[in-house]
């Protein structure tokens, strides 16, 4: 079933304002849509109950903070017993370096957006990976960012 069938177009404008406008007031939002602020304050507690969010947090400079050596990492891996799979999702997932990590099909089997402050950082994660019971290992570097966006398509253009 598809879930934005339940949502109105005030949902929607209020999920598409919240994810596209960092830190607005509950008065401005309101004034944006045209509702009473308790009405908005209402439809975003719905909207909370209901799912529609998953988190809220800050998004930080990575290059600010030193981390300026982005990279995309294929794995692939000869691990096919479901617990021993279990085991290496659950490793990747607690790798504070790993920004994003997605199980995919085709030619590797997991993509890792990682983070590191330089060379060596990479080095010795790379070194952890190669204890996890990865087979083949593929990394590219991010030489620029063209596009970073959190905001999903929720009108058509």
């Amino acid at each position: 079933m598809d879930e934005t069938k339940a949502l109105d177009s005030v949902d929607l404008q209020i999920l598409n304002i919240l994810q596209t406008v960092d830190g607005i007031s509950n008065a401005d939002l309101a004034k944006r849509i045209n509702l009473s602020p308790p009405a908005v304050h209402t439809r975003i507690k719905k909207l909370t109950r209901e799912g529609y969010f998953d988190r809220q947090v800050a998004t930080l400079n990575q290059e600010k903070l030193g981390f300026d050596l982005l990279c995309f990492i294929f794995i692939s891996t000869n691990l096919h017993q479901t617990d021993k799979l279990d085991v290496l999702e659950a490793a990747l997932h607690d790798m504070p370096e790993v920004l994003e990590c997605y199980c995919l099909t085709g030619e590797y089997d997991y993509l890792l957006k990682v983070a590191n402050k330089g060379r060596k950082d990479l080095e010795t994660f790379i070194k952890k990976l190669n204890k996890l019971g990865i087979s083949r290992i593929q990394t590219s570097l991010a030489l620029k960012e063209i596009k970073h966006s959190t905001t999903l398509p929720l009108f058509n253009s």
